[in-house]
């Protein structure tokens, strides 16, 4: 049995936490030998056991598209590895060149890709269907020639399990113990809520800051992430609810940690546009296995899983006096609160975690190995 695995992406950053702290490392701890190859210009290292090898700093996307494959092939080819992991769309054509000599391949579909082309805002709509159409079809064509599909979801899982009969879901779940600690006990002077992620207008920072104008609480939102747009982030700067806003700018792991250990609940009050509505935010599982109860959009899935376990309250995303109001009563009913973040503490724990996500990965490299 071979085991040499390499992991390929011309987007995602070396310490990516699907790829590299989730997929990359349990791999290793598998008795694997692993390589990832990058396109960051920061260098090759080695870390955790994983072999980090950057084929330099690639410009936009249009570069990415026709000059990262040629030489993530010729990494690739040289590592000379038994099984490649594909984390990019646009990596395909490579993997195929890398099945023509023989190799195992599995593509890993972190998003639906035609699906999602249909939420592109600053597209007309035309366009966004010819886009989503042609990746449809190449995706059908593509996909059937490689050996497995690794899905983020179970929504992504089934699509692709009419193209491709060995498609699996492999869901971002959080890692056991990563975000626990004193949930909730270390608060400051102001009670606080959070959100942590890409910041936009489709994530809801618009209604979120409004929402900050209407609670009665003396409760403030904590923001950790990088604005996506320039004219949200002037345009929201200016509501009167930003003066309850602390902005912390983009934070690694341990910040996250920390802002966790503060937050009375998280919020992912996400619009429910086509790219949603059978997504699982990561933020919102981290909330909860964190401890930290869930504010979250009523997107029936997030319905389910939130008011299910019973580990948050679930509002329409577009309505801030809903998110004010949600945001007051976990202030004001400290028990309640507490007792939302741990159901959703038990739920990661025995479900939604990544210690679950592992031997699934681990079992479908053992089958195509056999």
């Amino acid at each position: 049995m071979g085991n040499t695995i390499c992991h390929l992406t011309s987007v995602h950053s070396r310490y990516d936490t699907r790829i590299f702290l989730k997929q990359c490392r349990s791999l290793v701890d598998g008795g694997y030998e692993v390589f990832l190859v990058v396109a960051d210009g920061k260098g090759d290292e080695e870390k955790d056991a994983v072999h980090i090898i950057d084929i330099g700093l690639i410009g936009g996307r249009l570069e990415r598209i026709f000059r990262a494959g040629k030489r993530i092939l010729k990494k690739a080819v040289f590592i000379d590895a038994d099984i490649y992991h594909l984390h990019d769309p646009e990596l395909i054509p490579v993997g195929l060149r890398l099945r023509r000599r023989g190799k195992i391949v599995i593509f890993d579909s972190h998003e639906d890709v035609p699906r999602q082309m249909l939420g592109k805002p600053y597209w007309n709509k035309s366009l966004r269907w010819a886009v989503s159409i042609f990746l449809s079809r190449y995706e059908k064509w593509a996909c059937k020639k490689v050996d497995a599909i690794v899905a983020a979801t179970p929504f992504i899982r089934d699509k692709f399990l009419l193209i491709n009969p060995i498609s699996v879901d492999i869901n971002n779940y959080p890692l056991l113990g990563e975000f626990s600690g004193n949930v909730g006990e270390n608060i400051k002077k102001n009670p606080c809520v959070c959100y942590v992620g890409a910041i936009g207008s489709i994530r809801g920072i618009r209604e979120m800051v409004k929402a900050m104008e209407y609670v009665e609480s003396d409760a403030l939102l904590q923001i950790g992430g990088k604005f996506v747009e320039l004219d949200v982030e002037r345009e929201v700067k200016q509501y009167a609810g930003w003066k309850k806003v602390e902005d912390l700018g983009w934070l690694d792991r341990d910040n996250v940690r920390l802002v966790l250990q503060e937050a009375i609940a998280g919020l992912v009050t996400l619009h429910p546009i086509v790219n949603y509505i059978d997504a699982l935010p990561v933020k919102m599982f981290e909330y909860m296995s964190a401890g930290v109860p869930v504010i979250a959009s009523n997107i029936p899935l997030w319905v389910h899983i939130v008011e299910g376990n019973e580990c948050g309250i679930c509002v329409d995303p577009f309505q801030p006096k809903e998110i004010a109001f949600a945001i007051d009563k976990m202030v004001k009913d400290p028990e309640l609160s507490a007792q939302m973040g741990r159901n959703g503490r038990k739920a990661v724990e025995k479900k939604y975690n990544w210690e679950n996500e592992e031997k699934k990965l681990l079992n479908l490299y053992e089958k195509l190995l056999i």
